[in-house]
């Protein structure tokens, strides 16, 4: 199973330009909301038409702008899943599944492989039911049993995940992960959560701006960020622009804070950052230490395992406050933890600090 295209869409001011291969793996497409994910998608569904390139899956042309083939979105063996799972509300749970199969099938053939699937979303004994009397999870499961019914060569998901609470969410993610494991296709995943990223896909393409500007597994995108882009999709919420001061210094300019590394900082330097858990309180004798700077806690917020500090900069505006992780695991006594308008030292890990380029 595979997919090769590289395709260029123009919407207006908006231009997508990807280039992306994929064999037998879950790829996960991940970026901000706008970034166009879902238009790539879109673009392999047929329901988009790039405006130059090729697309092809499985070895079956679907688009090629050069020879002028455009293989109809009912004639490709795609299937999606959108973030509203697009069920038809007039139709049954069962032939909701069966319309996904295609109508060259033998309506007995059709109707035993849409038992098969109901039975193995645990929906057996639904089919008689209409969409609007299910629960959300309930018309997930309906909606991936039709599309694995369908035996597409692709199957894609449109951020599925993302109207659902947690506790329904963490359930059906393992069954998401279940039916992975039972599919031999190439899956596209669309996401702006790193973490659901990580739990789902063999590699992650970062989508920044209608083009592709990192691709790796997903511990190449956490530990090996290389754009502003991957650096705050990776989850990493404290950055800043910054200016190569010397082989081993470096000025973040948005902090107005100098740090000092072990390693060679590049002559391309543009951004720095550092997670939230990479920085500690310090003691009064590292007073004037390299990497220690005494800063002004603007508020302090608590949740279940966890006391979050937002720290003031030199640099003194509300969006360049640097934010600090402090474990409460096994803390007795909470005033013993930063608090609001306290000052104190603060030391950085700059073994742990993102230096990129873009």
């Amino acid at each position: 199973m595979s997919l090769h295209m590289d395709i260029v869409k123009n919407f207006g001011t908006f231009r997508l330009a990807v280039k992306l291969d994929a064999e037998n793996e879950v790829v996960g497409l991940l970026g901000a909301s706008g970034c166009g994910k879902s238009a790539t998608l879109r673009c392999v569904a047929g329901l988009i038409t790039p405006d130059s390139g090729h697309i092809e899956v499985n070895g079956e042309v679907l688009f090629d702008s050069e020879s002028h083939i455009n293989v109809k979105t009912r004639d490709r063996r795609t299937a999606m899943l959108f973030q509203n799972y697009q069920l038809f509300p007039n139709m049954t749970v069962l032939d909701n599944v069966m319309a996904g199969i295609p109508r060259d099938v033998p309506r007995r053939e059709r109707r035993e492989r849409a038992d098969h699937y109901l039975e193995m979303f645990d929906l057996k004994g639904f089919g008689g039911r209409y969409p609007m009397r299910l629960s959300g999870g309930q018309q997930q499961r309906v909606a991936l049993a039709r599309m694995l019914a369908a035996h597409p060569s692709i199957l894609m998901f449109d951020e599925p995940f993302s109207a659902l609470d947690s506790h329904l969410k963490s359930s059906l993610q393992q069954s998401m992960l279940d039916t992975f494991d039972d599919v031999d296709a190439t899956i596209l995943y669309v996401s702006h959560d790193i973490d659901e990223a990580l739990r789902f896909c063999d590699r992650i393409a970062v989508i920044d701006q209608g083009a592709i500007v990192q691709r790796g597994t997903g511990r190449d995108i956490v530990d090996h960020p290389s754009s502003l882009a991957t650096l705050r999709l990776s989850g990493c919420r404290n950055t800043s622009a910054a200016r190569r001061v010397s082989d081993h210094q470096i000025e973040a300019t948005d902090w107005v804070m100098r740090f000092t590394v072990r390693h060679d900082v590049p002559e391309d330097l543009a951004y720095v950052g550092i997670r939230p858990f990479y920085i500690r309180r310090a003691d009064e004798d590292e007073v004037g230490d390299e990497n220690v700077f005494r800063m002004h806690v603007h508020r302090v917020d608590d949740s279940r395992f966890e006391r979050t500090v937002m720290l003031d900069t030199p640099g003194g505006s509300a969006d360049r406050r640097i934010e600090w992780q402090v474990s409460t695991i096994g803390v007795d006594d909470l005033s013993t933890l930063p608090r609001s308008g306290q000052d104190l030292l603060v030391a950085f890990d700059v073994d742990n600090l993102y230096l990129v380029g873009r």
